[in-house]
Order: C-alpha cells, then structure tokens, then sequence
C-alpha cells in the first residue's frame, strides 16, 4: 500500500501524538502472524477476534474491528466480519442490494478510489458512516478506513474504530499503516477460497466441487455409482419461448427454476445440468431406500409448487421422471475444456421416462427399481410402455395425486 492514511478531509496525517510508541519487534510480531501459518489456518472470524485482540495488546485503542470483504456470488456481493472486545464475532452476508445502504459513506468512497481515509463524528465530504449497522450505536468517535486491494477483482476494506475522543494518533495509524499489506494478503486468501467454493457450488454443484477441488479433474477419472436420478423437464416450453419475449421467458424460466431446484437441494439431491428448461439431478445411492424416498419427496415438493406457480398470468406443467440404477460419474470432453457428467443405459432409460410423461399425460412416471426402493403407498403402475432404445417393454408407474 502506498498511499497514508490521511486525518478528516485533509492532506496531512494526524497530529495527536500522545500514547507510547510502538516497538518495532511487538510490531513485527502482528505481521509474522498475519503471514504465518497459525492465521492461514483460522476462519475469517479468528481471523478478526486475534487481530484485534493483537493491536489490543499493543496499546491501540481499538473498539471495532471491522473487515468488508467483497466476491463473486449469484446472491451476495459479500461478507462483513465485525469484532469487539468482550463479544462474539459478528458476521453478515451482505445482499447486491446492501450496496445503497453504503453508498454515500466514507466506506464506499474508500472501496472506489483505493485509497485510506480517516473519519470522525462531523459531518463529511465523504458522507456519513454511523447509520450501517456494524458502526451504529457504539459512541464510536473516529474510524480509519483501508482498502485491501487485490490483484484483480473488487476492492475490500478494513475499518479501525475507536471511541477515545481524540482519535487514533499518528503513530497508531503509522501501526496500522504498517499491517496493512499483511492483513490484505491473508484476506486476499480468504476471498479467493470463498470465490473458489462459491462459484463451484453454483455452477457445478457441491459434490462434484468436492472432486474438483480433491484433484480429480482428469478426463479418464470416472467413476461408478448408483443413484436415484430425477429429471424435471418444463411442458410446452417451444410454444412458450416463440411467442413471448425474450425477457419474459428468460423470468420465467429462472422463477421455475427457483420452486425446483430448493425442493431437490433440501432433499440432499445435486443439480447435474440445466438443459434448456429441463432439470437433471442425482440423489447418491449410499442407501437405495434413502435416495429414492428422497428423490420420490423432492418430486411430491416440485409438483406442488408447480400446481400453485404462475409468473406474470402464465402457468405452467412439468413432467418429472424417476429411476433407480448405475451411472458413470465423472469428466468427458476434449483437451481442457471438460465437463462433469452422468452417462450410461440407467440415464438414458430416466430420459425416455421423461419423454413418456408427455406422451401419456401423466405429471410422473418411475420406473420399477425406484418403485421397488421408494416403498411408497400410493403408487400405481400404468402399464408397459415401449420406450425408445429399448428393446422389451418397460413398466412405469405414477403416484396418487
């Protein structure tokens, strides 16, 4: 960091000068932490707690600590992570909406320019701080705002807040001023493991992340594995994207996707694939009864919010197939573009069953392995069915409803 950190609305550091100096080594003690390896094992809240508790120890009168971490989340634009002596660690998972509760405050104006600034109670060109919530009623008297700059992506920062009166005096802030690269190094680290997790769980889901991330992400790394597999495909779907608007449709689709893919997740199901308007998804079979009757309660979930869904006057039907069986599970494609996949006869038969849905009007079909495994009261079977692909004829069933 090369810019200082400057008093209120000034060119020039603070001149309070009172408090005893700082020694070099108790200084150089805070950034070996920071850079060690007892903080790069901690969580973002250990993280904050024994850095505060360290400028504590120093003699800095720190009365909130204070780091604003932004990433890159579908949901969140970031987190805050607040400490105070004597109480438990505060974390908030900040919305993309949370960006106008800051905006017109030093914080932001810190986040834009990357560059430090030093506030008190006046009234500032920057604006003021003392309505977010972290800050909010605590008789905090100045605050030292940092950014954390990293290599690319968006700025964080870090807030030093004190009630003492006076404020922070010139060496304090020449002791913050010090850590600072330290402490943006090791946040950095935690940002990018949060952005690592975060876009891997949206993108491919929690349990092919943990694959990524344990290394197995070579082409020929496939495994087998039984699984209950349900895929939910949107009825009329051609019909719908060719007469109304794009955006229209682009809402509606992500409005369906939101009644179903909950009722998979709270069920300990993975999204594989969004095709289209069609889900694909898979329940591990570590217990065949298990995955089926979680795949089984999944769809009863879906089907119900579907009954009661309608976006902008428009509703809609889906079809859901059920099948129990072996999968392959793992990376296909070419050279390092790859793609994790499920493949093999128990797929394809799941999709035929989908297909089926149409064909015979019915909301369901399983198959007899889930039938068998699910052990639900209420299903019945509607006959054998030829599907295509498949030589003999195969027998579905549907549930009650």
């Amino acid at each position: 960091m090369t810019s200082a950190i400057y008093a209120p609305d000034t060119d020039r550091l603070p001149t309070k000068t009172a408090g005893h100096a700082v020694s070099a080594a108790a200084l150089l003690s805070i950034i070996e932490w920071l850079s060690g390896d007892e903080c790069h094992a901690l969580d973002e809240a250990g993280l904050v707690s024994g850095l505060g508790r360290r400028l504590q120890a120093l003699g800095l009168p720190i009365d909130r600590l204070t780091l604003h971490l932004m990433t890159l989340h579908p949901e969140f634009i970031g987190r805050t992570i607040a400490w105070a002596p004597g109480e438990p660690v505060e974390i908030h998972d900040r919305e993309h909406g949370a960006r106008v509760a800051i905006s017109n405050t030093p914080l932001r104006k810190v986040m834009e320019t990357r560059e430090p600034l030093v506030v008190d109670t006046r009234e500032s060109v920057h604006g003021r701080w003392q309505h977010i919530d972290v800050f909010a009623d605590r008789g905090l008297m100045q605050l030292v705002i940092a950014p954390l700059c990293n290599v690319d992506g968006p700025v964080s920062a870090a807030v030093f807040g004190t009630k003492r009166p006076g404020g922070f005096t010139a060496p304090e802030c020449q002791v913050i001023e010090r850590i600072l690269p330290a402490l943006r190094n090791t946040s950095e680290l935690r940002i990018l493991r949060q952005v690592e997790l975060s876009l891997l769980d949206t993108y491919i889901g929690p349990l092919t992340a943990s694959r990524i991330l344990a290394g197995r992400i070579r082409r020929d790394e496939i495994e087998s594995m039984e699984a209950a597999l349900l895929l939910c495909d949107l009825r009329g779907f051609t019909e719908l994207s060719n007469r109304l608007p794009g955006s229209t449709v682009l809402g509606l689709l992500n409005a369906y996707f939101d009644r179903i893919v909950p009722a998979i997740t709270r069920e300990g199901g993975e999204v594989l694939k969004f095709m289209g308007d069609a889900v694909l998804a898979f329940f591990p079979g570590y217990d065949a009864a298990h995955s089926c009757g979680a795949a089984l309660a999944s769809a009863r979930a879906i089907l119900d919010e579907i009954d009661h869904f309608q976006y902008e006057g428009i509703g809609v039907k889906a079809g859901i197939a059920l099948h129990y069986g072996e999968v392959s599970y793992g990376n296909v494609g070419s050279g390092r573009r790859l793609d994790f996949t499920l493949i093999g006869g128990d797929v394809n038969l799941v999709s035929r069953i989908q297909t089926a849905c149409s064909e015979l009007g019915e909301a369901l079909l399983m198959s007899a392995p889930f039938r068998d495994e699910a052990g639900a009261g209420d299903v019945v079977s509607v006959g054998a069915h030829r599907l295509k692909g498949f030589a003999d004829p195969i027998e579905l069933f549907t549930i009650l409803r």
